[in-house]
């Protein structure tokens, strides 16, 4: 478990939803998103002129996993501290474990949010860091900056970490990844 990095960081505090007028009932906590698997991982097989395909280097005949929250959550937890990972990592390990040809790029995605958001929202509640989620970085090193903190919170723990991460234009790069990723 790591030590907790969040002490006293005012993004700790609910915000409001955007959606608070269009949703019924109590909104799930990013926790509770975490562990719904909406009846997942499935494999899907890309069919010709369907929803996958070309756009994500697939052909007709390719299988695509679509991973459940809590899998790419474990992927996440497994990066030690001076390395990362990238999330284009994260696929390829979840298509080698079903044997496709890839992982969705989108619900991969979207789940590495709801993981690193449930890490927050659990130390907010006075749970531990158990997902590094900082270390989890978008295609070419950038920081993802959506996670929690933004941009700032996760270059600070990154170079607490020993990485070396750069300004380029608008985004913000680990500059040394390559020689530090992760392999599954």
């Amino acid at each position: 478990m790591c030590p907790s990095p969040f002490e006293g960081k005012a993004f700790l505090a609910p915000l409001p939803s955007p959606y608070g007028a269009f949703m019924a009932g109590r909104k799930k906590s990013w926790q509770e998103k975490l562990e719904d698997d909406k009846d997942l991982p499935k494999i899907v097989t890309v069919e010709e002129g369907g929803r996958f395909g070309p756009r994500w280097g697939l052909k007709p005949g390719d299988t695509l996993v679509i991973p459940a929250p809590r899998e790419v959550d474990e992927l996440m937890r497994m990066v030690p501290p001076g390395l990362v990972v990238t999330i284009n990592e994260i696929r390829d390990a979840l298509a080698r474990r079903y044997g496709t040809t890839a992982a969705c790029p989108i619900t991969t995605g979207i789940f590495a949010r709801i993981a690193a958001e449930a890490t927050v929202e659990a130390a907010g509640e006075g749970g531990e860091i158990r997902n590094p989620y900082w270390r989890t970085l978008k295609a070419g090193g950038v920081i993802n900056e959506k996670y929690p903190g933004g941009v700032e919170l996760q270059r600070e723990l990154l170079e607490k970490e020993g990485h070396k991460v750069e300004r380029r234009g608008k985004k913000y790069v680990v500059v040394d990844y390559r020689e530090r990723l992760f392999t599954f």
